[in-house]
C-alpha cells in the first residue's frame, strides 16, 4: 500500500459528517431520523437568486473568471461591509473563494509558519483546530464557558499569549454555542491584539441570524483594527447557499495577493454563475433573509423551553446561529455516547460536544435549522429518551 503522509494523521476527521453518514445509513435501511447535526438551512435558496444563476447560466457565464473573484462581486462586498458591518474596504482589499472553508484555509496557511501558536476558542468549528495543526502550527486554546453567557475572558488570553502567538481566532456568532460576542468584550481584545501585536481572524459567517435585538459587531470596525483584521464571511449562511460555495476574505490590500497565491492554487475561482447570483444576492435582497431569521428564532423559543424542562438537560438560549449547546453533564455520560444513544434509541442526530474541543465534552449542538413539527417530534422523543436512560441507569 503506498504510504500516506504523516502530516494527514494531523488532521482529525469531521465529528459532524461521522454523525451524519451514522444518520443517512439508518435511514437507508428504513428508519425515520430527524436531523438536528448539520449546520444547513433547511430554506431553499431565494427565488430571485437562483434566477440570477439560470440567467448568467444562459448568457453564456461558464468560464473562469479573475482568480480574486469578478470585480462587480467585490464591489459588491465592499458595500455590503460598509452598509452593514461600517467597514471601509475597496474591491482591491477582497478576495472571493470556494465557501468559507477555504478562506480559512488560505488565511492561516498566508500567515502561520511552522511552531507558530493560534489563540483559538475552545468549543468552535473543527476546521480552527484541524487546519493549523496540518501546518504544523500550533493550536491553543482559549474557554468560552456557559457560566460568563460564551464571552470569551480577557485575563485568560492575555496569560496564554507569547512570544510564538501569532493570531487569535474569533467566531463570532459562533459555532457551537450561538453566543455573540459583546462590544465591549470585542474594544478590550481589540486594544490587546494592539498592544501585543496579534492579527485577528473573524469569522462572521453567521451575522444575519441574531436574535433578542443582539447587537454584531465587526472588530475591523473599532479603532486601529482593520490593519490587522481578516474579515471572513459567506453566503451560506445568509441566503441559504451552502451547496454553491461562496465565500469572502476582507484585509489590508497588501495581504490579498498572498492569499490568492493560495487560491490559485486551490480552486483557481468562484464559481462564475454563482458569483453572478451573489451580487444579485447582495444587492437586491428583499423580505427573504428577516423572514427566515424570524422562523428560526420561533424555532429557538420552542426547542429551548422543552430542553429545560427536561429533567438532567439545559441550555442557555442561543443569541445568534442556529444552534442550541445542551448541558447534559448530569446524565453522567460522555457526550459522544450520549450522541450514539440517542441517535440508536430515539433517532434523533445530534453532535457531541467533544467534537468542538475539550471544552464541548458534557455537551450536544442541536441545529434548530428543521422545522418547526421536527423540532417539536425532536424534543418529545429527546424528552422520552432521556427518562428511559434515566431509569436504565438506576437499575
Amino acid at each position: 500500500m503506498p504510504a500516506i503522509a504523516s502530516r494527514m494523521e494531523r488532521m482529525a476527521p469531521s465529528g459532524i459528517r461521522r454523525v451524519n453518514e451514522k444518520a443517512l445509513a439508518m435511514e437507508r435501511a428504513g428508519e425515520t431520523v430527524i436531523h438536528f447535526e448539520i449546520g444547513r438551512p433547511d430554506f431553499d435558496t431565494p427565488e430571485y437568486i437562483k434566477k440570477a444563476a439560470i440567467e448568467a447560466l444562459r448568457s453564456g457565464d461558464v468560464f473562469y473568471t479573475s482568480n480574486f473573484g469578478k470585480m462587480e462581486l467585490r464591489q459588491a462586498i465592499a458595500e455590503k461591509l460598509k452598509r452593514e458591518n461600517g467597514l471601509d474596504y475597496k474591491a482591491e482589499e477582497i478576495l472571493v473563494t470556494a465557501g468559507l472553508s477555504e478562506a480559512v484555509f488560505a488565511v492561516l496557511a498566508a500567515i502561520l509558519e511552522e511552531g507558530d501558536e493560534l489563540l483559538v476558542p475552545d468549543p468552535v468549528w473543527i476546521n480552527y483546530r484541524n487546519v493549523p495543526a496540518f501546518l504544523n502550527a500550533v493550536p491553543v486554546s482559549y474557554e468560552l464557558k456557559e457560566e460568563n453567557g460564551y464571552q470569551l475572558d480577557l485575563e485568560e488570553i492575555r496569560s496564554k499569549v507569547t512570544a510564538k502567538t501569532r493570531a487569535i481566532v474569533l467566531v463570532t456568532p459562533n459555532n457551537p454555542t450561538g453566543g455573540v460576542l459583546c462590544r465591549e468584550v470585542l474594544q478590550k481584545l481589540a486594544d490587546l491584539a494592539i498592544e501585543k501585536n496579534l492579527l485577528v481572524i473573524s469569522d462572521e459567517v453567521y451575522e444575519r441570524l441574531i436574535y433578542d435585538g443582539t447587537e454584531h459587531v465587526s472588530i475591523a470596525s473599532l479603532p486601529g483594527m482593520k490593519e490587522r483584521t481578516f474579515t471572513m464571511n459567506g453566503l451560506s449562511k445568509t441566503y441559504s447557499m451552502t451547496g454553491w460555495r461562496l465565500g469572502y476574505v476582507a484585509a489590508p490590500a497588501e495581504y490579498i495577493p498572498v492569499l490568492n497565491k493560495f487560491h490559485q492554487h486551490n480552486t483557481t475561482c468562484a464559481v462564475s454563475f454563482g458569483q453572478a447570483a451573489a451580487v444579485v444576492a447582495l444587492q437586491e435582497e428583499g423580505e427573504e433573509v428577516r423572514e427566515m431569521v424570524k422562523e428560526y428564532q420561533r424555532r429557538r423559543d420552542y426547542a429551548v423551553k422543552a430542553i429545560n424542562a427536561i429533567d438532567g438537560l439545559s441550555c442557555l438560549s442561543p443569541k445568534g446561529a442556529f444552534y442550541i449547546f445542551i448541558n447534559c453533564k448530569a446524565l453522567g455520560q460522555k457526550s459522544a455516547e450520549l450522541a450514539d444513544y440517542l441517535l440508536e434509541n430515539a433517532k434523533i442526530a445530534l453532535v457531541p460536544g467533544d467534537v468542538f474541543g475539550p471544552g464541548g465534552e458534557g455537551y450536544l449542538r442541536m441545529s434548530f435549522a428543521n422545522s418547526y413539527e421536527n423540532i417539536a417530534e425532536g424534543c418529545a422523543r429527546l424528552k422520552d429518551a432521556v427518562e428511559t436512560l434515566k431509569k436504565e441507569t438506576c437499575r
